[in-house]
């Protein structure tokens, strides 16, 4: 009997007993008409789902302030939480631990997204370069210092809320240039209250939300991704190597499942460098589960399990283009190609839920 590849190996998370680590990666599908989950999104859950494998949802937006594409969920209201229901039993259908991602764009966005046409709310007042990322961005405004808990207790109602729906967790969304990463980096934030200035400052309100989060639905729920190294929608920092580190330093306080993060080489979206840059002092400090992200194919994410630089590698283009992404891997067969061009197009089907199974 040929040895388990490390990709394949179980592992124990938190209170989840998880029977490979490959992770479905949190991938924004654009396919939630009106922020509402639809019914084709549980046959494209399902399909990648594996008994005790660990799937993440696409970013869902915490609160009508959240949004910046089109088409995107949300988990603020009542109707998504039943919306959300079916779709999560499709996955615990098939043994899958499900977690959801929450989420909120913050200046990654325009007037069209936001109630009565308001300006985008974020940690200044700096705008985005027009057309970034071929996105029509408008100014933001600068959070007041006491609006920021009405923005923790979104985080929090939007985790409850979740846990209504049935999901068996939630992953703070704290990368890729959103709010969250917009207080903690210096490129953005130029604040000079509590909620800026110094690393500690910067990174207060991620941890504040952790801790609402925490004490809502329990830290054996809670996970948070981040992208230290990466300067997203010009969200980048003068330090991300002590940014990553004093983040995984700080987290253990709350006793957090996982921490998840996006690896230096993936400074641009879907492109890979070699950096200066190392996670490896994160995954060393914090004392949870350490999950890796970042353009891995099948070679890659064995040798980051098997030299301990990661517990858990999420997979994102591969896993949408191969719903049985797992199978593939233990068997060493041909992975699909996947379709740029249909990422994001609003169709139920075309490059969702059509990607070929093996014929095993």
């Amino acid at each position: 009997m040929a040895p388990t590849i490390p990709l394949l190996s179980p592992y124990q998370m938190g209170k989840f007993n998880l029977s490979h680590r490959v992770v479905l990666a949190p991938l924004t599908r654009q396919r939630s008409y009106g922020n509402v989950p639809q019914p084709h999104a549980a046959l494209y859950y399902s399909q990648r789902a594996t008994e005790g494998g660990l799937l993440i949802t696409e970013a869902t937006g915490v609160s009508n302030t959240a949004q910046g594409y089109p088409e995107t969920p949300g988990i603020w209201t009542n109707e998504h939480v039943e919306a959300w229901k079916p779709i999560v039993n499709a996955v615990h259908d098939k043994g899958g631990v499900f977690f959801c991602q929450i989420w909120h764009v913050g200046r990654v966005s325009n007037y069209g997204f936001q109630p009565n046409g308001e300006a985008p709310i974020s940690s200044s007042d700096k705008e985005m370069t027009p057309g970034l990322a071929g996105g029509d961005w408008s100014p933001p405004r600068r959070l007041r210092t006491d609006e920021i808990p009405a923005l923790v207790n979104d985080f929090r109602l939007a985790a409850r809320n979740a846990m209504e729906a049935g999901f068996d967790g939630v992953e703070i969304h704290g990368a890729n240039g959103y709010i969250i990463d917009q207080f903690m980096k210096d490129q953005v934030n130029d604040r000079t209250d509590k909620y800026g200035g110094t690393l500690e400052n910067r990174c207060r309100l991620a941890l504040e939300i952790v801790e609402a989060v925490a004490n809502e639905i329990g830290a054996h729920k809670v996970g948070i991704r981040l992208s230290p190294f990466a300067d997203y929608m010009e969200c980048g920092d003068s330090n991300p190597e002590a940014l990553g580190l004093h983040m995984a330093n700080a987290l253990n306080k709350y006793e957090i499942v996982y921490l998840h993060v996006i690896e230096p080489r993936m400074v641009q979206m879907g492109s890979i460098f070699e950096t200066p840059y190392s996670s490896v002092p994160m995954k060393k400090a914090f004392k949870g589960t350490f999950i890796s992200a970042g353009g891995y194919k099948k070679d890659d994410g064995n040798n980051a399990i098997a030299n301990g630089n990661a517990d858990l590698v999420a997979f994102g283009r591969l896993f949408l283009a191969n719903p049985d992404l797992p199978k593939r891997f233990e068997l060493g067969a041909e992975l699909n190609k996947y379709n740029r061009d249909t990422f994001y197009i609003p169709d139920p089907i075309v490059g969702y839920t059509d990607y070929p199974f093996l014929e095993v």
